[in-house]
């Protein structure tokens, strides 16, 4: 029987089997599509997302390639969220298109000795004391003592867990649209969100020569979801938007979105968990949907790679649920608080110009630019004040970092010096797990912290 079984060959997917990979787990995973995707859902890594690559080796030359921002945006107003002020080694975003993620990712998990299954459509799913036991459309069988489910939104591993998925439907639609086009070339920026005349767009250079167009308005309205997005369509929004100048040259790929928010009501039943798209969906204002799904496997892996190494009991599991869920509550409340925001109606100006000008006030700024970058989410802590907190990837008197430190996917004890205490107990996925200010103090028994943790002397400043 199989340790884990992950379902979705995703960014979530990919890197969640490559963290129990690095836990010791012993992984199947899975995918019902024949090969990956050409087109990008995403086309940027949040600094959070950034740190969480670089802390398991694998930013490489993707830092040297990728262009960066150095900032995030709230419903596209005009007044950036300033990323340089936050703690970070990695203070902007990275533009880098989602599939070139999901080779990055894919190609570390084949090094690792894992090859996606593909061509695999999950139809049953059955679960009793010992385990799991996936049926598949071609009459495969899989028995594995856990599942993930990281399959999107449709998720059938959510469906045949019996796991709710309440909230709400979208209020508006709208187009995404690779395309060549001619007349105007825009660079890398953040979007201007803010309507004209009923109206949304906003477009960023992709590779190849092509751009990514992301645009509503009323004529998009009231249309089915999978009704086919068209060359003259597309045309005639440039044309609106960016004046008779703009050439539609070729349409590569379009498809619609909409506002609809809606979150698992657990992320766990039994032995069956939900990450990533399958777990959360909302609008992708604020570019948070891919980065939100990296976390939750990053969350998981390790406390899932314990549970099978032995080292720690169940309990450690209901963590996962407890962390990650309010994490996407909380993004699904900001992105709505955007979609509001980008409603062409003169009540909702005012309020927008409310928010400029709340921008404009650095703790307020700093504040929302914590929030969408992710580098400012903390835990439920604990006894002491650190204990939840991400920990800031620190020198240490080695050469090495806190994040190199804990490339092994194991804790990392830090002491003494200038640390913000004696003891810091470091959790693989770099939040603080135990701290104290007593140098004296022993760690005590912590379920999941094996003998492979690393005591580390104090950072220097």
């Amino acid at each position: 029987m199989n340790e884990v079984l992950v379902v979705g060959a995703g960014p979530t997917g990919l890197l969640l089997a490559s963290e129990l990979v690095l836990a010791g787990a012993d992984v199947v995973l899975v995918d019902k599509a024949a090969e990956r995707p050409g087109q990008s859902k995403a086309l940027s890594l949040q600094p959070r997302s950034v740190e969480i690559l670089h802390s398991r080796g694998l930013l490489g030359s993707v830092l040297d390639r990728a262009p960066r921002l150095p900032a995030g945006h709230f419903a596209g107003l005009p007044v950036p969220l300033d990323y340089t002020a936050l703690d970070t080694r990695f203070p902007y975003q990275l533009g880098i298109p989602q599939r070139r993620i999901e080779q990055l990712l894919e190609d570390h998990l084949c090094a690792q000795g894992v090859v996606v299954r593909r061509g695999l459509e999950l139809t049953d799913l059955r679960q009793d004391s010992n385990g799991v036991e996936a049926g598949f459309a071609d009459g495969t069988t899989i028995r594995a003592g856990w599942i993930v489910g990281c399959d999107g939104a449709r998720s059938s591993v959510r469906t045949l867990a019996g796991i709710d998925f309440p909230g709400r439907d979208g209020r508006f639609s709208a187009v995404v649209a690779d395309v060549v086009i001619s007349g105007i070339e825009p660079g890398w920026s953040l979007p201007s969100l803010v309507p004209r005349d009923g109206a949304v767009m906003t477009m960023v250079p992709l590779e190849d020569g092509m751009h990514r167009v992301l645009f509503t308005g009323p004529e998009q309205q009231g249309l089915p979801k999978d009704q086919p997005v068209t060359h003259g369509e597309v045309a005639a929004a440039l044309r609106a938007w960016y004046g008779e100048d703009v050439v539609l040259r070729e349409l590569r790929y379009g498809s619609r979105f909409t506002d609809a928010a809606r979150q698992a009501d657990r992320y766990r039943a039994g032995r069956v968990f939900v990450a990533g798209d399958a777990a959360h969906i909302h609008s992708p204002t604020g570019g948070q949907g891919m980065n939100l799904g990296l976390q939750d496997a990053f969350n998981l892996g390790w406390k899932l790679g314990s549970v099978v190494r032995g080292e720690a009991g169940d309990d450690l599991l209901d963590s996962y649920h407890d962390e990650r869920h309010p994490a996407g509550t909380a993004v699904l409340a900001n992105t709505r608080a955007q979609g509001v925001l980008m409603v062409p109606d003169e009540d909702v100006a005012c309020l927008r110009e409310t928010f400029i000008d709340l921008l404009g006030v650095p703790e307020a700024n700093r504040r929302l630019a914590g929030t969408i970058s992710g580098i400012g989410l903390a835990y439920a802590g604990g006894e002491h004040p650190l204990v939840g907190r991400r920990m800031p990837d620190l020198p240490l008197p080695d050469g090495t970092t806190v994040a190199e430190r804990l490339r092994a996917g194991r804790h990392v004890l830090l002491e003494g010096g200038e640390l913000p205490a004696a003891r810091i107990l470091v959790r693989p996925d770099g939040y603080v797990r135990w701290a104290t200010d007593d140098p004296g103090s022993e760690v005590p028994e912590i379920p999941g912290v094996s003998d492979l943790w690393v005591t580390v002397a104090s950072p220097k400043r």
